[in-house]
């Protein structure tokens, strides 16, 4: 399984980008989604995540601002972010796993995508 991951760039202050993750698989099987952040020096973090059981979940820093969705019939995960603020400069990383139940959760992680916000 693949994920490529797009949509980085240069962005100023309060501004909106959308990531996007596509996977090289069906979403069939999928069973949690999700985007992390990490900046160069510091630990990768929870941007927000999806699960059957839990729903989605965001970090307090980015709740209101950001928005996980996707699409079944492209594989594609997204990542719509408005209000960008300086602080949400990273690299950023999308997360599938696929199976639960009966079958083993594999997970995987896509390439990064970065992008810097100006103030």
């Amino acid at each position: 399984v693949q994920l490529q991951a797009s949509g980085g760039g240069l962005v100023q202050s309060g501004g909106s980008l959308k990531l996007a993750c596509a996977a090289s698989v069906t979403f069939s099987n999928l069973y949690a989604m999700g985007w992390y952040r990490q900046v160069p020096g510091k630990q990768r973090e929870l941007v927000a995540f999806n699960t059957p059981s839990d729903g989605t979940m965001y970090a307090n820093s980015v709740k209101g601002r950001f928005t996980m969705s996707r699409d079944n019939a492209a594989s594609t995960i997204y990542l719509q972010m408005n209000t960008l603020e300086p602080e949400d400069t990273a690299i950023y990383y999308c997360y599938l796993s696929f199976g639960g139940g009966e079958l083993p959760v594999l997970s995987y992680w896509g390439q990064g995508t970065d992008f810097t916000v100006s103030s």
